[in-house]
């Protein structure tokens, strides 16, 4: 008689346990797939990170901007250290600079930026 009560008590209880498993497994097989669909999107993100620049390096291999802008931002180094003549062109030049439009300076930043990296300059001021 016991044994008649305890057997659809037992499935009863298995079935919830099992209900219980079952759910827990779904929830967890459900987290692993997003972690790996949030894992997947990072790799594809700095792949084409990577690509772009790869891009970019090359577009640029037979390009004189760089060293044209390197002359350039070079100039008022050099003229400082050529007595007071060169230190007078350079403090004009630089006033001059100031009084561009604001429009001409952001331009010539962003050129200025795009032409070494963004990443480059970024890194350069502290940002990340």
């Amino acid at each position: 008689m016991i044994g008649q009560l305890l057997g659809p008590i037992t499935n009863i209880v298995g079935g919830i346990v099992q209900g219980k498993m079952e759910q827990k497994a779904a929830e967890t097989k459900a987290k692993v797939a997003k972690a790996e669909a949030q894992a997947q999107i990072m790799l594809s993100q700095a792949t084409s990170e990577a690509d772009w620049e790869k891009v970019m390096a090359e577009g640029s291999r037979d390009s004189w901007k760089d060293e044209w802008l390197t002359i350039l931002f070079s100039v008022p180094l050099v003229l400082a250290f050529c007595g007071e003549w060169g230190r007078d062109i350079v403090a004009d030049g630089f006033i001059a600079l100031n009084a561009m439009p604001d429009y001409y300076r952001y331009t010539l930043g962003a050129i200025v930026s795009a032409s070494f990296g963004i990443r480059g300059a970024t890194k350069f001021f502290g940002k990340k």
